[in-house]
């Protein structure tokens, strides 16, 4: 059998009192996409710099494409493409400039024949002459993509990486992502987004340092417990901020016009909307959404920005 890319078990990270990672364990195969979920702060982004060897874990144990994430974190390094949350190449350098001294600290050989080949494949060759400071969000994201997979690495570690990215422009670069999945790359993705999660092969759900949800989008939802209930009808997206705090509902937002409350017992679920069942409202059973199952357990977590320094 092929063996995992990832294959971490216990990370803990600790800052101070604070334990900003405890205890997880991730395993991912060769070739696949994995989306890293979870509310800002709950340690994502520095669950992915101990995978890839840039932070030592306080405790914990695994393998990164075959080597030892702490005795072997060179090796992992040089095989991996990290894609931090801000941008973080040379505004004052082109776009050819810019790969070229990547490709410089990665001492590669035949520079400009991979240079040519990552600006064509990223649409960048008419722009390469253009500096960097002047591109729009989603042009700096294609030029931070190219720079991560000039040196032909086997594992992408993306944080956030299409934040305040248009949608015509998130959509070009996941198609290059599972692009590159197809390839042989293994992917972990942090994002916030639900439409993204649900493009990934696999997610992980981090609330607050601790792993609380692990499978495909079906697998989560299905294994969530969750029942949901979908109100239609004039002023239906307006109650969400009376539903929250009614016992039997542990999630209620507004879907456009309509509205989704969840809970994780039916009969308790319809007895709790009982007082918003007339005045013109329908109420439906439906099927709880990925983002009705995250916003459940992130009010099952608990909030370590809370504990005392």
């Amino acid at each position: 059998m092929t063996a995992p890319a990832i294959d971490v078990r216990g990370l803990v990270k600790v800052y101070g009192n604070r334990t900003v990672v405890d205890h997880v364990d991730l395993t991912i195969m060769p070739g696949r996409v994995c989306g890293f979920l979870g509310p800002n702060g709950s340690g994502k982004t520095t669950t992915l710099r101990m995978i890839c060897g840039l932070l030592t874990p306080d405790g914990g144990e695994g393998t990164c494409l075959g080597h030892d994430i702490i005795r072997e974190s060179a090796a992992v390094k040089a095989q991996a493409g990290y894609m931090t949350q801000r941008f973080g190449l040379y505004e004052d350098l082109t776009i050819r400039e810019n790969l070229e001294f990547v490709g410089r600290l990665y001492r590669l050989r035949n520079l400009r024949r991979i240079v040519d080949e990552a600006l064509a494949r990223l649409g960048l060759a008419t722009r390469q002459h253009q500096l960097t400071g002047a591109l729009s969000g989603g042009w700096k994201q294609r030029l931070a993509l190219a720079a991560c997979v000039l040196h032909q690495p086997k594992l992408l570690l993306l944080d956030e990486p299409t934040a305040g990215v248009d949608p015509k422009a998130r959509r070009a670069f996941w198609d290059e992502i599972h692009a590159l999945a197809a390839q042989g790359i293994t992917v972990l993705v942090s994002t916030h987004y639900m439409d993204e999660a649900e493009r990934c092969h696999e997610i992980a759900y981090i609330a607050y340092g601790r792993l609380m949800a692990r499978g495909t989008a079906e697998e989560i939802i299905a294994g969530s417990g969750l029942s949901a209930l979908l109100a239609t009808g004039p002023g239906a997206d307006r109650l969400a901020p009376q539903l929250r705090d009614v016992p039997g509902i542990t999630a209620a937002a507004a879907f456009g016009t309509t509205l989704h409350a969840c809970g994780p017992d039916l009969a308790a679920l319809w007895q709790a909307v009982a007082p918003w069942r007339n005045g013109g409202l329908r109420w439906q059973e439906a099927e709880p959404t990925l983002e009705d199952v995250f916003i459940h357990l992130m009010g099952q977590a608990h909030d370590n920005a809370l504990e005392p320094a």
